[in-house]
């Protein structure tokens, strides 16, 4: 989209719901700025993680580099209604993933997967448990309020807070970037070629989609040390973090994430979780 600042000047970009430009440029040789992050117009500081990921195995490893003493998940929440008089914005409140396997009688797991805790498959993207949880917890997007802990807990663990990368996945719908432009380079991940910008990691919780399209994360993201790596595919409702023992450890015991430790090689789609029944419902979707 095109739009045009105060001033008068074109610029290309997107307009979010303030009339502001989410993603611009102010001239042919200015660089794409969104959010304090700015485009990369050369990839190779990602080549270490396109060199170490593993080729799509269905494995953490083929997300996160295997390079790392330690990994964890964080599990995406769910979100129940709350009650009360309907204002202009629905309030809601988290459901974590535990509260959920207990309230269907399942066990909360590192390797747990939604339709195992939930016990149909209609509730990934179709039915709720009224009551217990009105939204599936998002695919492929790991929520700001996640986002910003996280970022705010690996900010003690890299010695880089001022320098990182963060890699978006360009096949997402309506994103504030400059997809179609052929002179942009790709980070070519298995299955996933995404566009690269550089900036602090306090823009860990910044959304690269248009305002219209809701929050949509970075699919990779790490410091200039490469102390951590953190990984989010579209496909998943939970992000994976690889670094030391000490990182991941201070991950998983924080009271505001819900995070277990996982194995580089443990499992990721939904016949990983081998505790929990799978559901039966499958085919009938």
């Amino acid at each position: 989209m095109t739009a045009v600042v105060p001033n008068g000047e074109t610029v290309g970009g997107s307009i979010d719901s303030a009339g502001g430009v989410r993603g611009h440029t102010s001239g042919v040789d200015e660089p794409f700025v969104i959010d304090g992050l700015t485009l990369c117009r050369d990839v190779a500081p990602a080549a270490w993680a396109v060199a170490a990921v593993r080729d799509f195995d269905g494995t953490v490893g083929s997300l996160v580099p295997p390079v790392f003493a330690a990994y964890a998940r964080v599990f995406h929440p769910a979100r129940r209604q709350l009650g009360g008089p309907a204002g202009p914005v629905e309030r809601t409140e988290e459901v974590t993933w535990a509260q959920v396997a207990r309230a269907n009688g399942r066990l909360a797991h590192p390797a747990m997967q939604w339709p195992c805790i939930t016990g149909s498959w209609r509730f990934v993207h179709a039915d709720d448990q009224s009551g217990l949880w009105e939204y599936p917890p998002e695919e492929g997007s790991l929520p700001v309020r996640q986002a910003a802990r996280l970022a705010a807990l690996l900010a003690g663990h890299t010695r880089a807070p001022q320098h990182c990368w963060f890699a978006v996945w360009d096949g997402y719908g309506d994103l504030a970037l400059p997809v179609e432009d052929p002179d942009v380079p790709r980070v070519v991940m298995p299955g996933r070629d995404m566009l690269l910008l550089s900036g602090p990691l306090s823009a860990a919780a910044t959304s690269f989609a248009q305002a219209s399209w809701g929050h949509q994360s970075a699919s990779l993201w790490w410091p200039e040390d490469r102390a951590w790596c953190v990984a989010t595919d579209v496909d998943l409702m939970s992000t994976y973090i690889g670094g030391s023992g000490e990182c991941t450890a201070q991950v998983v015991a924080d009271a505001q994430l819900e995070a277990l430790a996982v194995d580089v090689d443990d499992a990721l789609g939904w016949d990983g979780d081998r505790i929990n029944p799978a559901p039966a419902d499958r085919d009938r979707l």
